[in-house]
């Protein structure tokens, strides 16, 4: 896929020019000629090979969540303050400093220009939004409070970062010391025992069980490690491989994680927190509820929660209420299901929704800090006897020397 820019005509006789993406300069006229638009010129929009790399690679040149919190915040105010569509995105893309966000904003604009609603150009940007924005913003549109809309979505953003850096910060701390822990094990393996391994032949066969025990896992890693490095290496690659390709692969493997002891009700509890703020910022924002559920459950993380989601739109398409559908899929945990009758009983859906999630997220804190404070322990407890018995092992046979002297 290349940039091309190009010079096009409108229906009015005005002319506009812009940036698309294509595979080659065909397939960039004839989507140019799609939108409506007679092509004047078109040419191909060469770039450094240090921004073709960046881009390549998409680490430091991606669209962000910061971004998109940014964005829709300062789109909200400069909508509110009364300026034009396109005038705001012009300011956008002005003061946007990632090359990928700016060339986005800028065809977004060019989209908006030839006539598009702004929820359809920015449907053409999947990769940096996704269908929840999309609906929201063509809500907004409908509603004529898109200010308003921008300004939910850009809380509903931040809220969702807070609840991946909670998640990720307590998962941090214990994968640090795994790796610590296998880095330490390794190295005592494979560069120190050997090193005992000579001054340990002076013994011959009368070595203590542990240290032979030890001397042969050394010289196994030594010998063959690599073949053990290529082998969890391989069988975490196919797992990888099998959970993202294969629905049922995935759908059991994310059943089996929701059943693990407080890992799975830590997940759970974000998966609900994130499913409630989600719901009720898109029925706040007027997006229709079966449009809304379908939302939820594509932005769910999980597919068992996805699954429930979808069985519960699928009832309520036949007349059964929110709180009844979702009672059936036996996910969900009663207090959710009960809270969401009272919201749909009272005609407040949405504030009882915001309710749950600000629960849940005091709940998914709660839930972290007894993670972390079980975790923690048992690691250092369990890397202190592995490399305990380590040290116990090697020094075993200088123990026993006199009486074997003897």
């Amino acid at each position: 896929m290349g940039l091309f820019t190009y010079k096009a005509r409108q229906a009015d006789g005005s002319i506009i020019s812009g940036v698309i993406e294509a595979d080659d300069v065909r397939k960039a006229i004839t989507n140019i000629r799609s939108k409506g638009l007679t092509v004047i010129s078109t040419e191909e929009k060469k770039a450094d090979i240090l921004a073709g790399f960046l881009k390549a690679i998409n680490i430091f040149d991606k669209v962000s969540l910061g971004d998109r919190v940014l964005f829709s915040r300062q789109f909200s105010t400069l909508i509110n303050a009364g300026i034009p569509v396109i005038q705001c995105l012009n300011i956008l893309v002005d003061q946007t400093k990632k090359n990928v966000f700016k060339g986005i904003l800028r065809d977004i604009r060019t989209n908006i220009e030839s006539g598009e609603f702004i929820s359809s150009a920015i449907a053409k940007h999947s990769d940096a939004f996704d269908n929840l924005y999309v609906s929201m913003v063509k809500a907004g549109e409908v509603g004529g409070v898109l200010d308003e809309v921008l300004d939910r979505l850009a809380l509903y953003l931040e809220n969702i970062a807070e609840l991946k850096r909670k998640v990720i910060g307590a998962m941090v701390y214990p994968i640090m010391i795994v790796f610590v822990a296998v880095g330490v094990v390794g190295f005592l393996l494979t560069f120190v025992i050997p090193k005992f391994k000579d001054v340990f032949k002076i013994f011959g066969e009368k070595l203590p069980a542990p240290t032979q025990i030890l001397i042969s896992v050394s010289d196994f890693l030594v010998k063959r490690g690599w073949i053990v490095a290529l082998v969890v290496i391989g069988i975490f690659m196919f797992a990888g491989f099998m959970i993202k390709t294969v629905p049922a692969v995935k759908y059991r493997w994310h059943k089996i994680i929701l059943r693990v002891p407080l890992i799975g009700e830590l997940l759970l509890k974000v998966a609900v927190a994130r499913f409630t703020r989600t719901l009720g910022t898109l029925a706040r924002s007027g997006v229709p509820i079966l449009e809304a559920l379908e939302i939820c459950a594509t932005t769910s993380g999980n597919k068992v929660i996805e699954a429930a989601i979808m069985d519960g739109r699928s009832a309520i398409k036949e007349g059964e209420r929110i709180s009844e559908s979702l009672k059936t899929a036996n996910v969900f945990p009663p207090m959710v299901v009960q809270m969401i009758s009272i919201g749909e009983e009272t005609g407040a859906l949405d504030s009882m929704l915001f309710k749950v999630a600000d629960y849940y997220d005091k709940e998914v804190d709660a839930t972290v800090a007894a993670l972390a404070s079980i975790i923690e322990p048992a690691l250092i407890v369990f890397l202190g006897v592995v490399v305990g018995f380590i040290v116990v092992a090697m020094y075993l046979p200088i123990f026993s020397l006199p009486a074997m002297i003897k």
